[in-house]
Parts: structure tokens; sequence; C-alpha cells
């Protein structure tokens, strides 16, 4: 029997999910935690990351009863690793929740001719905190001896395939969320890096990106095959199978929606980021702030825990009796509103908990399905993924508002799945798509939506009452 590794190296914990390459099957898997980290800076030393990745291929049997064929390192996108030249960090890693670059986010934007639409026109996306661009250039500012020191600028997922393998590498998808790297071109755009320190010698600091179906190297004297890796959500495409015209949303602490195009995204107004993908194609996106935390915070008001909660927001009719709740609790990105709070419309004498559940639902996915209508119509598969989608009333609100059927993947954790994909793919040479499909990681539950809901009047209500706000 033949295995294969995939690795989710996210902000909180380290997944490792071992598969049998002809059945698909899941033989092991484990889970080690990183370091807690909470904005405005939110920081992790790299090596927490190696150590937490080891402990979980020890649980899984990684290593010592499992020998794997290959491995794939997906990890949370943007952050930024500084090493110096014998290659060990010369600080902790910034992830992409670390808000400290937010004035040098400003600063960007200003200097680059046209601003935000030629951001938008150069690397596919306007920079954003999250952005390792607007990290480095937090770096310039605040620590410039540390940049002065810098001979390597790697992201998360980089740095874990550095340490496997010895060499520097990075692939598109993961590249395309930097800032400076260009999906369009398919080439890093040194002029952008100039806006952080014109003398820096950038060429010489940032990874090779290599191409989707790489062999990058072996896991030290293991003979294991690493595939390039690539990001969080780049990863989760993967293992969904994702066609064009199909759309994942994914609802957890914050919300995205993404989908998979033949062609690049710019949207002059930041609320698409214009990713690649990691299998040659693209991945235009949509991230807002506010997600379940909405959800928790109403549930705390209302003093009953998850189950309860979802039973409430069942309980009340669509549109929540004319409740609406603009969602914007701590601040949003999509709109791009940093300052603004949440609101709630339509208050009457006569509420119920059940009315104010259901309000909180619909407006968090109303907020999200407002900004995926950027992402053009979904023609084909809509999935629901995150920690929301075990919540029976997201599941049908989601499917309610959208007016299609809806499917709730079986997996869980479809980032470490994604990479076992892409691992597979890679050392047998065959399309994603078919290892994805083959092994039918996207199926899963289908949620149809309730005829007796009207999306058109909902959606129509929280529009009017976002624009309210903004009056």
């Amino acid at each position: 029997m033949t295995f294969v590794v995939g690795v989710d190296s996210s902000t909180t914990a380290c997944k490792v999910q071992v598969r049998d390459v002809e059945s698909g099957a899941v033989l092991a898997a484990a889970r080690a935690p990183h370091p807690p980290s909470s904005p405005p800076r939110s920081e992790q030393w790299p090596a927490d990351w190696e150590s937490a990745f080891l402990e979980a291929c020890g649980e899984a049997g990684v290593g010592w009863s499992l020998r794997p064929s290959s491995i794939s390192i997906a990890a949370q996108q943007h952050g930024l690793v500084v090493l110096d030249a014998a290659g060990e960090a010369l600080r902790p890693a910034k992830l992409w929740n670390d808000t400290e670059s937010a004035a040098d986010t400003d600063q960007l934007l200003g200097q680059l001719a046209g601003g935000s639409g030629a951001w938008a026109q150069a690397c596919g996306s306007v920079p954003v905190p999250s952005f390792t661009v607007t990290k480095l250039k937090w770096l310039q500012r605040c620590e410039p001896e540390i940049l002065r020191q810098t001979a390597s600028v790697l992201l998360p997922h980089d740095w874990l395939t550095f340490r496997l393998t010895g060499r520097q590498i990075t692939d598109r998808g993961d590249a395309s969320g930097t800032g400076y790297w260009s999906p369009r071109e398919e080439r890093y755009r040194y002029d952008l890096l100039d806006l952080v320190d014109p003398d820096a010698d950038w060429p010489s600091r940032l990874p090779e990106v290599v191409g989707p179906d790489a062999a990058v190297g072996e896991w030290g004297s293991t003979g294991t095959l690493v595939a390039p890796g690539t990001g969080d959500n780049m990863a989760a495409a993967l293992g969904l199978g994702l066609r064009p015209g199909d759309l994942a949303l994914s609802l957890g602490t914050s919300g995205t929606a993404f989908t998979v195009s033949t062609i690049p995204a710019a949207d002059p107004r930041g609320y698409v980021a214009g990713f690649a993908d990691a299998t040659g194609r693209y991945l235009p996106l949509v991230c807002t702030l506010n997600a379940t935390r909405v959800t928790d915070a109403i549930g705390r008001l209302l003093s009953v825990d998850q189950q309860r909660f979802d039973e409430l927001a069942l309980e009340a009719p669509g549109g929540a009796g004319g409740l609406v709740l603009v969602p914007h609790l701590d601040g949003e990105r999509t709109p791009n509103r940093p300052q603004t709070t949440g609101t709630l419309w339509g208050l009457r004498s006569d509420i119920t908990p059940a009315q104010m559940a259901r309000a909180a639902v619909e407006g968090v996915v109303c907020n999200l399905l407002q900004g995926a209508e950027a992402l053009g119509p979904a023609e084909g598969r809509v999935f629901l993924v995150g920690g929301a989608a075990r919540s029976m009333a997201y599941r049908q609100v989601v499917a309610d508002l959208i007016g299609r059927p809806v499917i709730v993947p079986f997996e869980k954790e479809l980032v470490a799945a994604g990479a076992t994909v892409q691992a597979a793919a890679v050392q047998l040479g065959e399309d994603f798509s078919d290892v994805s499909e083959a092994w039918s990681i996207g199926s899963g539950e289908v949620v149809d939506p309730d005829d007796r809901t009207d999306a058109e009047a909902i959606r129509s209500a929280y529009e009017g009452a976002v624009a309210a706000t903004e009056s």
C-alpha cells in the first residue's frame, strides 16, 4: 500500500492527514497546536510550526509505521518569514491576521501612481494589512535593521517546505497573496517591492516560483517526494475539486467566497482578491471579517449554547419578522468599513429570541453573498465549508438565500485533504481534479432551499439596511 501525506499548517494548529494513494481512504490523522496569537500583533516563531508538524506526524505514525511516498505542505497565506544568510529566522513571523501594518498599507496605496486600481492591475489585488507586502513595509519602518539583515523572504508554507528539502521555493497560488507577484504576468513585480525599499536586492531574497506539478525535492533521507505545497484556500479548492462556475462559501470566524476561473481577476474596488490557484488557473476570492463570531456574540446575548441557538434560528420564519442585522460588529473588509459597528433594524416590542437568532444568521449570510456577487454568477455547484457548515441553521439559510441546493462536504479537513491531492497528483503525474473526484473528497450532504422563503425580499431588505448605515 502506498501512502501520501497532506499538511495544513494553520494559524491555530498543524493538521496532518495520511491517505492511501489508490483509494483515497484516510489511514491516519493528527493535529498539534500552535502558540495562540491575536491581533493587532499576531506573531509566531516558525520553529513552533516545525515542532507542531513533527508532533502531529508522530501521532499519525508518519515516519515510523507509515512511510509516505509523497507529501505536500499547505499553510496560512500572507505571513512574513524573514531569514538571515544562514537560513535562521530573524524574528517571529507576522501572520495574516496581524494588523500592525494598517498605516503602511495606506502609504503603499498612495505611493503607486493610480492607487488601488494600479495595484489591482499590477498584482491582481488591492493590498490590505494581511498581505505580505504591507508587513515588509512595516518591517522597513519599525525594524529597519532586521530588514537589512534579511537574506530570504518566505511565506509559512515556503518555510516548512524549506525545512523538508533545503530548497527555498513557493507556488503561484501562495505567491499571489503577497502583493508583489502578478498572476496575470506570472512573475514577481520588483517595482512594487521597491516601494518598500528601493535599495534592497529583492531578486536574491525571494523564492523560486515552481509549476503546479513540480517535484521540489525529497524529505531528508526518507526518499519521500515533496510537492510544491500552496496556500490554505488554494488547497481547499484542490480538495473540493473546484471547477470553473463552482462557488465555495467558507464560514468560520471570518467568511470567504471563492471560485475557479480561467482568466485572472483585477478588481480596483478591492472586493475581489485576484489570486492564482494551485493548478495553473485562478482563484478570485472575497473575504468578510464577520461570520460565526457574530452568531457567537448573539448566542451569548441570548444566553444559549450553539445547539439551542440553531434551534431558535430555525424556529423563526425566513426574514425574521422584519428584523435585519447588519453584522459589521468588528468593522468590515468587504465592504471596506474598518471603523463601523453592527446595526439592528426593524426592532419592535414583540421581538423574540428566535427572530434575533434568525436575523443574526441571515445577516452573516447576506453579508458574504453580497460580497460574492463581485465574483460573477455561479452556475455550477455550491459548497458550504468551514465551522458553520456543522450548523443546521447556517446550512438552511445559505441554501434559502442563494436559492439553490448546497453541498456540505463530509470531509471536514479540506485543506489537509487538498494537500494530499496535490501530493498524489504530483507523484502519479495525474490531473488534480481526477484525483479529487476519484477519492470523492467533494461529496457530501445536499441541502435544498425552502421554497417558502422569499430570498429576494430578505436580501433586498439587507441591502437597504446596509445602504442606510452608509448614508
